[in-house]
């Protein structure tokens, strides 16, 4: 369960050190609600009846491709007070030399956070560091290269401040937890364990971890 500060939850950084978030790899991703509240709708018969914002935060997901055209979706889902989805960066140029280090469906290293109640908070540190220290920064165009800063920081930014803005409209008091979980897929056995876990998700609501 996330800790709280001033009387709020957060969720601790535990960002994989060495590892570029702008680079190409699958991330499956959290995001949740402040206070964990149930702004997105409920649970009913094991799906999600989704509110008037539980139908805004989908929307806007689906519309991340149109505003990042090096990223692609796959398998999310909206929950009544998070949202959990698996995004794709697939750039020409990541800024690695066009060194291709994305293995299996583009994962490689990272963390288990968040991909099933077994391996929540697991932090792994696991990188192979003879490929890491190959890395040309910025690739042919240096360090200008603006796919840079195309991260998925600057993603989910992007996402929450959209889906904030529309749901203002409807209730003012929205909000979103200040930071978010993610999750570098290393191989296919981890992509298909989250799909997984991200489809069955309404059908196990009540044993979720944010299940309030």
């Amino acid at each position: 369960m996330p800790e709280k500060y001033k009387g709020k939850y957060r969720i601790q950084s535990a960002r994989l050190k060495n590892w570029d978030y702008g680079w190409n790899a699958m991330y499956f991703v959290t995001i949740c609600t402040q206070n964990r509240k149930l702004f997105f709708g409920n649970i009913v018969k094991m799906r999600l009846i989704a509110s008037q914002i539980g139908q805004i935060a989908k929307k806007y997901w689906v519309e991340i491709p149109q505003h990042f055209p090096f990223v692609e979706l796959d398998e999310f889902v909206v929950m009544p007070n998070h949202i959990h989805g698996i995004i794709i960066i697939d750039k020409m140029d990541d800024g690695r030399g066009g060194i291709d280090e994305r293995g299996e469906h583009g994962g490689i290293g990272g963390r288990d956070e968040c991909a099933g109640r077994d391996v929540i908070n697991h932090v792994s540190t696991t990188v192979n560091n003879s490929k890491m220290i190959t890395k040309k920064q910025g690739g042919i165009t240096g360090i200008k290269n603006p796919m840079l800063s195309d991260n998925l920081s600057k993603i989910i930014r992007w996402y929450k401040g959209r889906v904030s803005f529309e749901s203002h409209k409807i209730q003012a008091d929205f909000a979103w937890q200040p930071r978010f979980h993610d999750h570098i897929i290393r191989n296919n056995s981890s992509f298909q364990r989250i799909k997984n876990y991200i489809y069955e998700n309404p059908a196990k609501w009540t044993d979720d971890k944010f299940y309030i």
